[in-house]
């Protein structure tokens, strides 16, 4: 699965390594009750959420960014031969969906000038690195890892307390290669590519905006997960750091380009996962756009 978008001299493209149904959705939403869940379930089945199970269907996806000045990789997915005893669906891969996607778009590890990690989780960080003779190397060889400073240290610090495997694996080997460059969350790297301070998910989780002049796209990260909290943006998620944070910066995003010719790529939301935004009645949905 790998679609690519024109966005006047920016091309963008999906690269997907996982879309499948991952999580229960009153147990992922933890103020959601059956009730509403109920009232929704007939526009969210089968895309959305899982017929029966009840489970929320999740992509697992980098957005690869080329502009006149660089290429660049925005999150890094799951990545493969990582221990994740906690997460099954993530334990020990051995996929080719997302070297294969990147190729199709063609692109090599190699090829990469930058990453971006919207926030340091797990799903997030999984290709920065790969097994290489029993270690963990930098997966792009030329690349600068862009992370913000506050949320590593946040990260970091968590980790020197208690182990964390995915710093240990994916972020820590890049900090060791000297390939990560700390920035604010509100870095701009040119005049094609800025961040965004979207907080709440993380400590200081970036959305990433495209365009010259203008927002022509804007990489959502994780501030939002399924299409049903743009329908509810105060609906926030289990993993969320701070959710009344997250509900306030959902609704200042979706508002912010909300009627806007503004192309909404979202990480989470199952393919095409991008579209443009549009008002529902006191929320708000995204109406797909596949070109």
């Amino acid at each position: 699965m790998q679609t690519t978008f024109a966005l006047g001299d920016i091309a963008l493209s999906r690269i997907v390594e996982q879309q499948q149904p991952f999580f229960d959705a009153l147990t992922f939403f933890p103020t959601l009750t059956p009730d509403l869940l109920a009232e929704n379930r007939s526009w969210l089945e089968p895309t959305a959420i899982e017929p029966g199970t009840g489970k929320v269907v999740l992509a697992v996806q980098s957005y690869l960014v080329r502009t006149p000045h660089h290429t660049i990789l925005v999150d890094s997915c799951v990545g493969n031969d990582k221990p994740r005893p906690e997460r099954p669906f993530w334990h020990m891969l051995k996929g080719d969906a997302f070297m294969r996607n990147l190729a199709a778009a063609g692109v090599a590890p190699a090829d990469i000038d930058i990453v971006m990690c919207t926030h340091l989780h797990v799903d997030h960080v999984g290709w920065n690195t790969q097994l290489e003779n029993g270690r963990w190397v930098p997966t792009f060889p030329n690349a600068r890892y862009l992370f913000s400073e506050r949320e590593l240290a946040h990260w970091t610090a968590l980790h020197a307390k208690d182990p964390i495997g995915y710093i240990a694996d994916s972020v820590l080997p890049i900090l060791d290669a000297k390939q990560a460059d700390l920035v604010r969350s509100n870095y701009a790297l040119d005049d094609h590519v800025r961040l965004l301070p979207t907080p709440g998910h993380t400590p200081d989780h970036f959305a990433v905006t495209l365009g010259r002049g203008r927002d022509v796209a804007a990489l959502t990260g994780d501030l939002i997960h399924s299409p049903l909290q743009a329908r509810y943006p105060e609906l926030s998620m289990r993993a969320d750091f701070d959710p009344a944070q997250s509900a306030v910066t959902r609704r200042s995003f979706l508002e912010r380009y909300c009627d806007t010719e503004t192309l909404c790529c979202t990480v989470h939301f199952p393919g095409p996962s991008t579209g443009r935004i549009t008002r529902w009645g006191e929320g708000f949905r995204c109406t797909p756009v596949t070109s």
